[in-house]
């Protein structure tokens, strides 16, 4: 029996079926479900039609194009960049022998493969900053602690060095190494040898967890790869809302076995403060009491976004209580009403008391939104620019233009140009949006707003996206010259703070379209005159 299972089981194994589904593919080749499509839009593999994809024709485009186009340029880094948990198991001990305390964790991070980090979202903490969250947190003997991610453990360290004893701080990793090194490191330092640093996925076990602690500290995986089911549920247990992003996960678990009049510090990332994505678990934290917000910049290497921090107390939120912002070597005060008088409660902490009264008087005087009164576009995704546009005119090609070719003042002259026949393209809109007698075109990536008012139906790659609006009861170039205004741009980078246009940041934007009942042409002096505002001799503004 167990001969005829075994044989069974590897026949089986060996049958290699003509079709796969487009998530047997994604896995295959280690790219998402949407980019198979993406492929199969392309005609670089074929679909079946109900719906399978051909193994050939995965086989033939991995050996055939994706080495020499697509994958290239664009490969996921899993495919170029292996992890062995194994291997790097086996240099533990070289490592506790080599590095002093402070070096272990990095020279255990940097044995970590790329694509392990990404997939995990590991950015081990440096030690200047998990001392710095500390600041100004008591720490007692008797407190329980807790990093519900612990990595190699420096939070951990940093605890039990402040006061808290050995036996009363616990932490939780995926990661059976960053574990046995957190322990070693205790063991070392302190001479404990602790039970309470477990290998343990802190989302499925925090809701079983029997005791509450006093202080939470940590830097979660920011932007984990896990499926949506399992998101949705741990939202749903943790009373996350909409915000499904491993942080805002971690942040509700954490909150939910944090004692009364506990603290919680959490590193995160930039985008965790401003964008909409992050409203719901915003709304759980401004009900809190808010210590400290903290700018660290960008301390992982590698690592674009800015690490920020945030330090609060598990008691109902006051008024009384002003918030300390420290950014830029900076150090100041906000009180709680400035950032929910925020559309969407954004945590925009880089600006001071002054700057939020001078955004809450914008939003003050009578406007609308975008939203609900513009058609939204993206610009022309080809998949491969190389292959489907030219840098010169040549006979059945278009004039088309890029998010550089946008400027404040005017359009340059177009050095892209793209075939007529657009059925073999990525992504395209439809083309009414396109050939609309008028629209606005704008930069995406940018951290200024740069918008142009095109009256002569232009083509625009995905470096730049389009709107036409409806019923604002003023004009495109009227809309254009207020979003390019400084006072107006000024708004958008101490609201939101990126390097981004997006949609939903330009629909919260205060349109003021009664400026114009009295002006036809836009003037800065005028508008702020209008808006009661006046610019100061350091580019700053004031009421």
């Amino acid at each position: 029996y167990l001969y005829f299972m075994d044989n069974s089981s590897q026949l089986l194994k060996e049958i290699e079926t003509s079709w796969m589904t487009q998530d047997e593919a994604a896995k295959t080749v280690k790219v998402s479900v949407a980019t198979i499509r993406n492929w199969v839009k392309t005609g670089d593999v074929k679909k079946s039609q109900e719906g399978l994809i051909s193994k050939k024709s995965i086989e033939e485009f991995m050996s055939n194009i994706a080495g020499t186009e697509k994958l290239k340029s664009r490969a996921n880094k899993s495919l170029k960049d292996n992890h062995n948990h194994q291997d790097v198991s086996n240099q533990l001990e070289t490592i506790f022998r080599t590095y002093s305390d402070e070096q272990i964790g990095i020279e255990y991070e940097n044995a970590l493969s790329n694509s392990f980090r990404n997939k995990e979202g590991v950015y081990y903490t440096p030690s200047n900053v998990v001392r710095d969250m500390f600041k100004g947190i008591k720490m007692e003997a008797s407190y329980t602690f807790l990093d519900p991610c612990c990595g190699s453990g420096n939070f951990l360290m940093e605890a039990i060095r402040q006061g808290v004893l050995p036996e009363n701080a616990y932490g939780f990793d995926i990661d059976e190494n960053a574990v046995t090194i957190a322990k070693e490191r205790i063991y070392r330092e302190f001479g404990y040898r602790s039970n309470n640093i477990l290998v343990a996925d802190f989302l499925s076990i925090a809701q079983t967890l029997e005791y509450k602690m006093d202080l939470i500290f940590t830097n979660p995986p920011w932007g984990k790869k896990i499926n949506k089911d399992e998101k949705e549920r741990y939202s749903s247990l943790y009373n996350c809302g909409k915000s499904t992003d491993t942080t805002s996960l971690f942040l509700g678990a954490s909150l939910s076995i944090l004692k009364p009049n506990g603290k919680l510090g959490f590193l995160i990332q930039e985008a965790f403060f401003n964008i909409t994505t992050f409203e719901d678990i915003r709304n759980r934290v401004i009900a809190k009491k808010i210590l400290r917000f903290v700018d660290y910049e960008k301390p992982f290497k590698g690592l674009m976004t800015k690490a920020q921090a945030i330090i609060l107390e598990n008691e109902k939120a006051e008024q009384k209580n002003p918030i300390e912002c420290h950014s830029s070597n900076n150090t100041f005060y906000r009180s709680l009403n400035s950032f929910q008088d925020n559309p969407k409660n954004i945590f925009n902490f880089c600006a001071n008391e002054s700057e939020a009264a001078v955004i809450k008087k914008m939003f003050e005087v009578p406007h609308i939104h975008l939203k609900g009164r513009a058609q939204w576009a993206l610009g022309i995704v080809t998949g491969n620019n190389s292959r489907f546009c030219s840098q010169e005119h040549k006979n059945g090609y278009l004039p088309i233009y890029k998010g550089s070719d946008i400027t404040k003042t005017g359009l340059k002259k177009a050095s892209t140009f793209i075939f007529n026949d657009f059925s073999n393209l990525q992504q395209v809109a439809p083309l009414s949006i396109y050939q609309a007698k008028e629209k606005l075109i704008y930069k995406f990536i940018s951290s200024n707003l740069c918008f142009y008012w095109d009256t002569e139906q232009r083509l625009i790659l995905n470096s730049a996206n389009m709107l036409i609006p409806e019923n604002l009861e003023i004009d495109g170039n009227q809309l254009a010259s207020l979003l390019n205004s400084e006072i107006i741009n000024w708004l958008f980078k101490k609201l939101f703070s990126t390097h981004k246009v997006l949609r939903g940041d330009i629909e919260m934007l205060p349109i003021h379209k009664d400026y114009f009942l009295n002006h036809n042409l836009f003037s800065e002096v005028q508008y702020l005159n209008f808006l009661g505002i006046t610019k100061t001799e350091d580019g700053n503004y004031r009421i």
